[in-house]
């Protein structure tokens, strides 16, 4: 509310279409991300590199390579991120111990901007904090009544 009493109106973004990374090896990043998170090898534009999964996809930056204009400080190993999927997370940890890493935490609950999560953290080739979840459906009395 202004102080004249109206109201005013906030815009709102309704999803996210792509991400950066900055990375040491972005061939490494994409063979490592297209092996254990299954996602597509996507090249663009002057053979710029990105991943594709669902309706999203993550730039490959090259540090020291950046595409313009770029984040302040853009440095690989920097991320936290989070992924749903509803292959079983035993899946993942397979995929991922063929690839030659390894799960740091999990299976564990946590609580993720539509519902409560069963996660695994572990880390990219840049250091990058990959967390892959499950939805986990809240069955407490009254849950289909919630908005």
């Amino acid at each position: 509310m202004t102080s004249e009493g109206k109201e005013v109106l906030v815009p709102q973004v309704d999803s996210l279409d792509h991400l950066v990374l900055t990375v040491a090896d972005p061939e490494a990043t994409a063979l490592f991300y297209e092996k254990v998170l299954g996602m597509k090898r996507v090249v663009f534009g002057a053979g710029r590199l990105a991943l594709r999964f669902g309706c999203q996809k993550i730039n490959l930056h090259e540090k020291g390579r950046e595409i313009a204009p770029f984040a302040r400080r853009p440095t690989p190993g920097s991320a936290d991120l989070c992924f749903i999927t509803r292959s079983p997370l035993p899946a993942f940890m397979a995929a991922l111990e063929k690839a030659g890493g390894r799960v740091e935490l999990g299976p564990v609950e946590r609580t993720g901007a539509r519902s409560k999560l069963l996660s695994i953290y572990f880390r990219d080739p840049d250091g990058n904090l990959i967390e892959v979840s499950n939805e986990v459906p809240d069955e407490s009395p009254g849950a289909d009544d919630r908005e």
